[in-house]
Formats: structure tokens, sequence, C-alpha cells
């Protein structure tokens, strides 16, 4: 019973923190403070000293990422953690989850149904949530050894395909134009798939700016006009 009540609570509570999400419909962003001209020279130096450690800790964290992937002690787990991730996602969606598919060899668990689009949340933040709680919860009752990715709808697979397509598109556009292209704020895994992409491009460097959630990707051509 106490297991069941954790697992409700942790349930509601994630439920809860959605619906807030969505009537509010916006990130409070702090106001940008004014800065002098030394201030700013300074800041553009050390973001200069930065660069290149910022590329790899971005590297880093999908690395930690991708190396604690998911350990299953024994075939009756996957139940469970079907069994909750459906609950779970039944009472964010107000929906009913029509499959749920683990892969042995990613790691991965994939979800599918209709309507589920809270669950996956604007550039899938719902979604990162979901396995975060998931795995936490998972965790303490002792069911996994290491963190399982989840997937929606194909979400991460489709946003790859994106992200490997920007990434093309933005490079041969800082090559022809001669001039630096910034894209817009993304989550690390999405920061790593342009970095992977365009590392191995010679006629262009990428550098990640800013902090969380405003962090950016810049790609400069290695020969500007």
């Amino acid at each position: 019973m106490t297991e069941q009540r954790s697992m409700e609570e942790a349930i509601s509570k994630f439920v809860e923190s959605l619906e807030e999400e969505q009537k509010s419909n916006k990130l409070i962003e702090s106001k940008n403070k004014i800065k002098t001209a030394e201030e700013k020279e300074e800041e553009k130096k050390e973001e200069e000293i930065k660069e290149k450690k910022e590329i790899k800790n971005d590297n880093k964290v999908e690395k930690n990422n991708i190396n604690n992937n998911f350990i299953v002690k024994n075939e009756d787990d996957i139940g469970k953690i079907k069994e909750f991730i459906a609950r779970v996602v039944n009472s964010i969606c107000n929906s009913e989850v029509s499959e749920i598919k683990y892969d042995k060899e990613k790691n991965e668990i994939d979800i599918y149904g209709k309507d589920l689009g809270i669950a996956i949340g604007k550039n899938g933040k719902n979604m990162e949530a979901l396995e975060y709680i998931i795995n936490i919860i998972a965790k303490k009752k002792n069911i996994l050894n290491k963190s399982v990715t989840i997937d929606i709808k194909d979400y991460r697979k489709k946003k790859y395909a994106i992200m490997k397509n920007l990434a093309i598109r933005m490079a041969k556009k800082a090559v022809k134009e001669g001039r630096k292209i910034v894209l817009k704020p993304m989550p690390s895994y999405e920061r790593k798939i342009i970095h992977d992409i365009l590392s191995d491009n010679k006629e262009v460097k990428t550098v990640s700016k800013n902090k969380e959630p405003y962090r950016r990707i810049i790609i400069y051509p290695n020969k500007e006009k």
C-alpha cells in the first residue's frame, strides 16, 4: 500500500505541474541587465576562452546520458515499467496508450497512442520530465540500475532527422554567405546532434553560447567574407 500511495502521489504531483504549465503557457524569463562597455568586453573574452570547453561539456552531457542506459533486472520489471508509464501518460493526456515497446539494443522505451502531444510538450520538455520522474521512481523501487530513455510517437527519431537537415542547411548558408549563423535555443541532446553532424565539416565550426534554457549554437564559417 505504501508503494502504491507513493506512486500515486508522484503521478499526481507530475500531472499538477503539467497543468500549471498548460495554464501559464509561457516561460518566465529573467530581465536583461544593462552592461557597460567594459563588462561586455570582459564577458566576450571569457566566452572566447570557454568556447572549446562548452562544446566538450555538451558532448559530455549527452555521452553521460547514453552511458547511463537502462538495465532491466528481470522480465517482470518491463511489465511494471510499462504499466506505470501507461498510468502516468493516460493521466496526463486523458487518452489511452495503445502500445509500449522496449528496445533492448537501444535501451529505449517507445510509447504510442493518440493525442499524446501534452506528454511530449513543447520541444519535448514534458517528455524529458516524464523520463526523469519514471527513472527516479523506478530506481527508488529498485526496478532499474540505470536510466532509461523514453521516446513518444518517435519524437526523438523525427527530431534527429529534423536537426540533421537543419545542421546541413545552416552550415551551407554560413559558408555561402560568409557569416555566422545563430540558431534558436535548444536542449542539450539537440545541440549534441548539431555538433556531431558538423564535427567533420572542415568549412565550419560550431560553438554553444548562453546558459540554459537559452543556450544555443552558433555556426561559424572558417573563412568569413
